[in-house]
């Protein structure tokens, strides 16, 4: 029998659906995905730490579970909603359900709302809180849903010892510096003939020197970036070295940081595969995958740094290249899957600013 779920939104808004996943109450910041494809990267990537995520797409689960497309090695998010949950997936690589999942990863899960009128409501009153209860809630306010916050985020899932992927040919060495890193950051790193060592987030520049690397990566994660103060000043003390750098996502806010930038929280943020991102350089449009909730704010880049990348919606900062050192960052994700490839070529762009690196040394 299907048993009754309820998410209460900050605002007192109310609904009505079912539970699936594990059956427990959370509570977390409620936010949507646009992506059609790949709820199962979705579900795995480390940046949706403490979000409850609302897929806009309407159904979910008709490709099962399939653990080598997994972006982690277990879910971050607090809950998954959905409009309509798929009980029987078809696909040959399929090696399980949803529900099941959900139910092994303790995540909880509400399917049978209207997520058209619950995405309508974030836009217009922003990203908020919820809560997930499975009595009718009551009009009386509540605190635990008003009070959450999301904290120490990059800490809660970046990698506890250093982890090294070797390539078959490995031609250069790679820190990967882990703050919510995707699995895919490695996957294309690896198969460019970098050998990559993934390090904790909190992985002094010291200790990145001291391994002395060909390059260093920047990955995405989760959370507020200033809330990282720590990282921030030893990224700062890190680019003097002036080691090849590419930064993804939070990576990218955090160097933005590090250098003097600012960062600010957006409404209700980019979330999804069809995000335009124009190159300032060349006018061209790319196609791009994004989950990010703050944005680096271009009026306040330093001298030494120029915009590369913009929204083609908002106009927000979407990239950043620096001039007195080798090191670009983009707000996107261009290891995407699933999601569009078109700018898979940053790595590449990585790869030759190693070699001309080393060409110079």
């Amino acid at each position: 029998m299907e048993k009754k779920a309820y998410l209460v939104l900050e605002n007192g808004d109310v609904y009505e659906g079912y539970a699936f996943g594990a059956e427990k109450e959370v509570v977390g910041e409620l936010v949507f995905t646009t992506a059609m494809t790949g709820y199962l990267e979705t579900l795995t990537d480390p940046s949706y730490f403490g979000q409850i995520v609302c897929q806009t797409f309407p159904l979910i689960g008709n490709y099962g579970t399939i653990p080598s497309d997994y972006e982690s090695k277990k879910p971050a998010l607090k809950a998954y909603i959905v409009r309509e949950q798929c009980q029987k997936p078809s696909n040959f690589r399929c090696e399980g359900v949803l529900d099941d999942f959900l139910k092994e990863s303790g995540i909880p899960g509400l399917y049978g709302i209207d997520t058209r009128c619950l995405t309508k409501t974030v836009r217009e009153y922003g990203v908020m809180n919820a809560k997930i209860v499975y009595e009718k809630p009551s009009a009386a306010a509540d605190e635990e849903l008003k009070n959450y916050r999301i904290v120490n985020a990059v800490k809660s899932v970046t990698v506890d010892e250093p982890e090294t992927y070797e390539a078959e040919n490995g031609k250069y060495r790679v820190v990967l510096m882990d703050f919510g890193a995707k699995k895919n950051i490695c996957r294309e790193l690896v198969k460019r003939g970098c050998n990559v060592t993934v390090v904790p987030g909190n992985t002094t520049a010291q200790q990145i020197k001291e391994m002395n690397p060909d390059g260093i990566m920047l990955s995405n994660g989760p959370g507020d970036p200033q809330e990282n103060t720590q990282i921030i000043r030893q990224l700062k003390i890190l680019c003097e070295a002036k080691i090849p750098t590419f930064g993804i996502c939070l990576g990218h806010q955090l160097l933005a940081l590090s250098q003097g930038a600012s960062t600010e929280k957006l409404k209700y943020g980019h979330r999804g595969a069809n995000q335009p991102a124009t190159d300032t350089q060349t006018g061209r449009v790319y196609i791009t995958s994004q989950n990010h909730g703050y944005a680096v704010v271009a009026s306040s880049l330093p001298e030494n740094a120029y915009e590369s990348f913009v929204n083609a919606n908002d106009g927000t900062c979407e990239g950043v290249t620096y001039t007195d050192m080798p090191a670009f960052t983009v707000q996107f994700h261009p290891e995407a899957c699933g999601g569009p490839l078109d700018t898979s070529f940053l790595f590449d762009r990585f790869i030759n600013m190693i070699q001309e690196d080393k060409k110079n040394a």
